[in-house]
C-alpha cells in the first residue's frame, strides 16, 4: 500500500489555506445569511465586523492565536469570497489538483503554490475581448502596478476593487494563493510583487506570442485567390 507524501510544508499549508476558502464558498453557496454577513465586512477593519465573528473567528488557525495581520487576511478574503454573485462559486482548477494527493513514487509534484493575482490580470485581458465587459491592457497593468506600490493597509483598501473587477469580467481567483500572499504581505512585499508582475508579463508575453502563431497558420491555410 502507498502511502500520501504530505513532509513538505508549503503543500501541507497550501492545503490548508484551500481548505479554509472552500468552507467559506461553500457557506456562502449554502447559506445565504452567512454570506450576507461575511460580504458586510468587505473594506473594513476587524473590529467593526460583528457580524463576520461567527463564521471566521472559529476557523482561524493556531487556535486564534495568530497575529493581527494574519487574522485580517482571513477576514478580508472572506469577505470577497461573499461579495461575488452566488452563481459563481466553483472549485478552482489549481484547488481540484490537491484532491490528486501524490503517492510515494510519483513524479508529479503536488501543488505547493497556486495562480498569482498577476496572472489572474493577465487572463483579464487575454480572455475577456467579445464579452460584455473587457479589461484592457492598459487598465490591468496600471490596477496591477497601483498594488504592488501599496504598504498592507493600501492593500486591503484597494484589493476588494480590483478583485471585484476581476470578477466582474469572469476571471477566477485562486483564493488560498491570494490568502497566503495577504498573510506575507508585511514581510514579504518585495517578493510578491515581483511575482505578480513576472507572472502578468510572462502570461501576456505567451498569448501574444500564441496569437501570432495562430494567425500565422491562419494565414498559410487560407488559400490564394484565383487569377
Amino acid at each position: 500500500m502507498t502511502e500520501t507524501v504530505t513532509d513538505d510544508p508549503a503543500i501541507t499549508r497550501r492545503r490548508r489555506l484551500v481548505d479554509y476558502t472552500r468552507e467559506i464558498e461553500k457557506l456562502c453557496r449554502d447559506d445565504p445569511g452567512a454570506r450576507i454577513a461575511l460580504r458586510s465586512g468587505l473594506r473594513r477593519g476587524m473590529d467593526d465586523v460583528p457580524r463576520m465573528h461567527r463564521f471566521v473567528s472559529p476557523r482561524l488557525p493556531h487556535n486564534r492565536r495568530a497575529p493581527e495581520s494574519e487574522q485580517r487576511a482571513y477576514y478580508a478574503v472572506a469577505a470577497m469570497i461573499a461579495a461575488q454573485p452566488r452563481s459563481t462559486f466553483t472549485v478552482h482548477d489549481a484547488e481540484q489538483q490537491l484532491d490528486e494527493a501524490p503517492q510515494a513514487g510519483d513524479p508529479t509534484p503536488a501543488v505547493r503554490y497556486g495562480t498569482s493575482l498577476g496572472l489572474a490580470f493577465a487572463l483579464a485581458v487575454t480572455e475577456s475581448p467579445g464579452r460584455e465587459r473587457e479589461m484592457r491592457e492598459s487598465t490591468a497593468e496600471s490596477r496591477l502596478n497601483l498594488l504592488t506600490r501599496q504598504s498592507l493597509n493600501g492593500l486591503h483598501r484597494h484589493l476588494p476593487a480590483a478583485v471585484g473587477y476581476l470578477r466582474d469580467v469572469d476571471v477566477p481567483i485562486d483564493w488560498a494563493q491570494l490568502l497566503a500572499d495577504l498573510i506575507a504581505w508585511p514581510a514579504q512585499s518585495g517578493r510578491i510583487s515581483r511575482r505578480w508582475l513576472q507572472d502578468y508579463y510572462r502570461q501576456r508575453t505567451q498569448s501574444l506570442r500564441d496569437q501570432a502563431n495562430k494567425a500565422d497558420q491562419d494565414g498559410a491555410e487560407t488559400p490564394s485567390p484565383a487569377t
